[in-house]
């Protein structure tokens, strides 16, 4: 990630109450446990976040987790391989529906496109856009870091978002590279040539400078007052205890 600029106490204050409600606060790590969903419900309650991503086995105990909280509930398909079975990819976002999912975070199949087979791409995406009949936000995962420089960047960003994607999404953080603010650029540059839709960042956000670096870019190119929950969340499982800390230090 490049270099933010030294950020006054009362920076970081600010940075973390923009920060904080949009946040989908994660946890997709391999060894989840019941206890870290709790744990992660309370962090959600406390910190009034966008909403809360988990694997799908956990979208009930967040729904009871959270108490009727106005937070969301994402899980995660096709996650994290990019596969290319859409009939599977269906199936399991019908049943994540079921189980009371509110948002889905589907995988693009990233090595179709990298292959120059678009309709794969276009198929699956459009598949599931279908299954989220309730008006469900769609966020599709790009996996920038693997797609590499901001060629397929793009052309990945404006299959999502003809195809129905509510948000574009940097990464699973599952790969050795994960979000950047290179990718992040051309991303938001192809939302506001679409002329909607929001991002989402995640993979490697830790910090509140992390998080100034891609509000910064969000307000340079679509605007001030543009990232709100509708249009941009910042994915992360360990950001929000340095936001909270930030947050508190400044009354």
């Amino acid at each position: 990630m490049t270099a933010s600029p030294m950020l006054s106490p009362q920076d970081e204050a600010g940075i973390a109450r923009r920060a904080i409600p949009l946040l989908d606060l994660t946890d997709l790590g391999d060894a989840c446990r019941a206890s870290a969903i709790d744990t992660l419900c309370r962090a959600a309650r406390e910190g009034s976040v966008a909403a809360v991503c988990v694997w799908p086995q956990f979208v009930g105990q967040c729904l009871r987790g959270l108490h009727g909280d106005p937070i969301a509930v994402a899980t995660v398909v096709n996650f994290p391989t990019g596969g290319e079975d859409i009939e599977r990819t269906v199936e399991d976002t019908v049943q994540a529906l079921r189980d009371g999912a509110q948002e889905i975070d589907l995988v693009m199949p990233y090595g179709a496109l990298l292959r120059g087979e678009l309709a794969p791409v276009r198929d699956m995406i459009q598949a599931v856009r279908e299954v989220c009949d309730q008006g469900q936000p769609l966020k599709v995962i790009l996996e920038t870091g693997v797609l590499g420089n901001s060629e397929p960047i793009a052309e990945a960003s404006r299959i999502a978002l003809e195809s129905g994607a509510d948000f574009i999404k940097t990464s699973t953080g599952k790969t050795a590279v994960s979000a950047t603010p290179e990718a992040a650029e051309v991303m938001l540059k192809a939302i506001r040539d679409h002329g909607s839709g929001g991002l989402k960042i995640s993979g490697g956000l830790k910090t509140v400078a992390n998080a100034a670096t891609y509000l910064s870019l969000a307000d340079g190119i679509m605007g001030p007052g543009w990232a709100t929950p509708k249009t941009m969340r910042l994915g992360a499982s360990s950001l929000y205890a340095d936001l909270a800390r930030a947050r508190d230090a400044v009354p």
